[in-house]
């Protein structure tokens, strides 16, 4: 019988923000037993790498893990691969941040274990050709892809049980394909099924080379995997089936097939991603009809014959598209990037400054908010939240390194969300506001600097196709699970609460600040919570003309539209004040050509996007300082001049003032989302919306002003150090059970 070579490969990852009893829990059920188990088999090499995320925590609270890691290293038994240290889609960074997040983590990981890295994985295994020059440029040999990567390029299933050459400029780099139907049988199918496939191959194929690589929390971490894999003993029999055949099978590592074997050809690879993720970032309704459509083709033979042939899905960098939330992130992330370029050629910034501002850019780079399908954190306000952190550190870091400190005011103006058009950025010492005047004359980003916190890292509802899976299962069972086993988890349907349809609403305008509403008189708070059609007005995503004002210590936004109010053609003077040295915005507007003794019913939507609704320490609060309830609470209140949020977890309250008594409606903003763990409701931000019943005199003008103060919720001892000295993103503390948000944990 001829001679096998498999490749076992794990990708252990845990993202930037994530919350520490996460990372506890799949340490004590995957990571951990996976390597005692495998401290038992030292004939059974394999390849592992641990995002750098993950590899700080374990260094930092697991340090035992990492002397066994790293005499299992010395002793030959485990390939470490490497990659962006951060775990970045490194399509989605400029290639100079791909070369130092990939160098920078091989250097780490050389100094920690003493070995050189030859091998990176690619975070998501998404794919571009030109990565190839990146990855050799860092000094990486080989990478590891998704046999659907190669079969998308034309390589017959036949030919793909070895390593081929890929090219970008004359960069040459080795690439292995990954077995599908190795990681559809492990864990999910008993080891023999993985044995009679390889042995079937030993016969077909001589000296087949099998790569095996997936997600290492799947050996544990998934839902009823611990079970499965140790308690009854999977990996164990899966073991013992390798070492009871090691006449034919061999275990084998990347490095080691590289090195005695030569490569199957040459092969150029499409810009591609693993399978499923090409179907997650299309719109929901072409991937409705893209399932609809395998699920019809299934078991056709004239379809399976020209399936390899047909190129479905879509492509990663289109959920900067799907989701609006992903490209802020983004075009805040190159933003920096580029300013931290052009500080570092220009030679005469603070160095340590810089080197500060580059690992927090690094660390916003992390990939896992930025997109959203089973597995991905855009849904998460968790890990919105820590990419926003360590992108408002970097701003931070960046302006200490030109010498920024002290009060200070500015604002400029740019494309800098990327769609051809000008933003405003206003900033102080205390916020950051960016301003779309041709959307709305919004405020999409509001950073709060000393609570790292932008308070409008909201989410929008949408539809989503798995959203008919939630409407007929909470029809057919209100809640529990349909799905028995830990096999096929993308196919199961589970609703971790009741009443997840009464989520399935969607929103009419993005849910950001100073959206600016006409409704019918008679609008009620279920209206807008149930996000019926009652909009009046053509103001809430309307183009407002805009200009500057620039004096000592103080800027402002100016803004104006004329447009229809309930049949009206109305002017609105919309102005966004901001001054040295204080935490707050000051929001004036004029209302001009109301309508003379007809009532019009305005109102100013605002949003915070806190990290979780019901909890007792994250709460609403009248001017008195009584609470009114959690950020959770709906509440219809007829008269007042203000209301204050407080998260005290984030240390992060707001404080908002009008000059004019309204009636306020406040109500959460929760989605049905999909993770790993089943399907959820999710809190994403609380919706604050003074609203008056306007009826005009003879000057058929109307004036309002807010004010809007953020800050710590918890004052600073008087001996806190000066900014300058102040460090750029302290650790919190992970948050009690009571206040955890929901949703299960990203471990992708």
């Amino acid at each position: 019988m001829s001679r096998v070579r498999l490749i076992l490969a794990l990708h252990d990852h845990q993202p930037v923000g994530n919350f520490e009893n996460v990372f506890e829990a799949a340490y004590r059920d995957s990571y951990l037993p996976f390597l005692e188990l495998m401290e038992q088999y030292p004939e059974l090499p394999f390849s592992l790498h641990s995002s750098g995320p993950l590899m700080e925590w374990l260094v930092a609270h697991r340090p035992e893990y990492i002397e066994r890691l790293r005499a299992m290293v010395a002793a030959g038994r485990v390939e470490i691969l490497g990659g962006g240290f951060y775990e970045p889609i490194l399509t989605m960074i400029p290639h100079r941040d791909r070369v130092g997040q990939i160098r920078s983590y091989s250097d780490y990981l050389e100094r920690l274990f003493g070995q050189p890295i030859r091998g990176a994985w690619i975070a998501e295994r998404v794919w571009e050709q030109h990565l190839v020059s990146a990855l050799v440029e860092a000094g990486i040999e080989f990478t590891v892809l998704d046999d659907f990567h190669f079969q998308r390029a034309g390589a017959a299933s036949d030919d793909l049980f070895g390593y081929y050459l890929t090219e970008d400029e004359g960069h040459l780099l080795k690439v292995f394909p990954n077995s599908e139907s190795m990681r559809y049988l492990v864990p999910w199918q008993e080891p023999h099924a993985s044995y009679e496939y390889l042995r079937g191959l030993s016969q077909s194929r001589p000296d087949a080379v099998v790569v095996c690589a997936d997600d290492g929390e799947k050996f544990g971490g998934w839902p009823d995997t611990h079970e499965h894999i140790f308690t009854k003993g999977w990996l164990r029999r899966f073991c013992d089936m390798i070492r009871g055949n090691r006449d034919w099978l061999e275990p084998t590592t990347f490095a080691a097939v590289v090195d005695s074997t030569v490569p199957l050809g040459k092969v150029y690879l499409p810009d591609c991603s693993y399978r499923e993720m090409t179907e997650w970032v299309l719109p929901p309704t072409q991937l409705s009809a893209f399932e609809a459509a395998v699920k019809g083709s299934e078991g056709v033979t004239a379809v399976d014959h020209v399936r390899p042939f047909v190129r479905a899905g879509g492509f990663w960098r289109n959920f900067k598209n799907k989701y609006i939330e992903t490209d802020e992130m983004y075009a805040r992330m190159l933003e920096l990037s580029h300013r931290l370029n052009t500080l570092e050629e220009s030679g005469d910034a603070d160095a340590e400054a810089l080197d500060l501002a580059r690992q927090e850019l690094y660390r916003g780079q992390c990939n896992c908010p930025y997109w959203h399908g089973a597995f991905g954190g855009l849904y998460l306000p968790h890990l919105r939240n820590a990419i926003f952190k360590h992108l408002i550190a970097c701003h931070d870091a960046l302006d200490r390194a030109e010498g920024k400190v002290g009060p200070r005011v500015a604002l400029d103006v740019a494309d800098y969300n990327l769609d051809a058009r000008q933003e405003a950025r206003l900033e102080n010492d205390r916020l950051i506001a960016y301003v779309r005047p041709a959307s709305g004359g919004h405020v999409y980003e509001l950073d709060v600097r000393k609570a790292g916190v932008n308070v409008l890292a909201t989410l929008d509802r949408r539809p989503e196709s798995y959203h008919a899976a939630i409407a007929s299962a909470a029809v057919a069972e209100p809640s529990g699970e349909t799905f028995e086993g830990p096999s096929n988890l993308h196919d199961r349907v589970i609703l971790k609460q009741e009443g997840m349809d009464k989520l399935l609403v969607y929103d009419r305008a993005p849910r950001k600040a100073l959206v600016d509403h006409f409704f019918p008189i008679d609008a009620s708070l279920d209206d807008l919570t149930s996000c019926l059609d009652i909009e009046r007005g053509d103001f809430a995503t309307g183009t407002y003309l805009s200009k500057a004002h620039r004096e000592e210590g103080r800027i402002a936004l100016m803004m104006e539209r004329q447009g229809l109010a309930d049949g009206h053609l109305i002017r609105i003077h919309k102005t966004i004040a901001m001054e040295a040295g204080r935490p707050g915005l000051e929001v004036v507007y004029i209302l001009e050509d109301l309508p003379v003794g007809q009532p019009v019913h305005f109102a100013i939507e605002l949003n915070l996007a806190a990290m979780a609704g019901h909890a007792e320490d994250r709460f609403v609060s009248d001017l008195h300082g009584n609470r009114l309830g959690l950020l959770d609470a709906k509440l219809d209140i007829p008269h007042a001049e203000g209301v204050n949020l407080t998260d005290e977890w984030l240390d992060l309250g707001v404080a908002m003032r009008w000059s004019v008594p309204s009636s306020l409606w406040c109500f959460p903003v929760e989605t049905a989302s999909q993770s790993e763990g089943g399907f959820e409701g999710i809190y994403q931000s609380t919706a604050v919306i003074p609203h008056w019943r306007i009826t005009a005199d003879e000057t058929r003008r109307w004036t309002v002003r807010l004010s809007w103060s953020l800050d710590l919720a918890r004052p600073e001892p008087a001996d806190a150090p000066p900014e300058a000295d102040r460090p750029a993103s302290a650790p919190r503390p992970s948050p009690s059970p009571s206040s955890r948000v929901a949703g299960a944990p990203v471990v992708r």
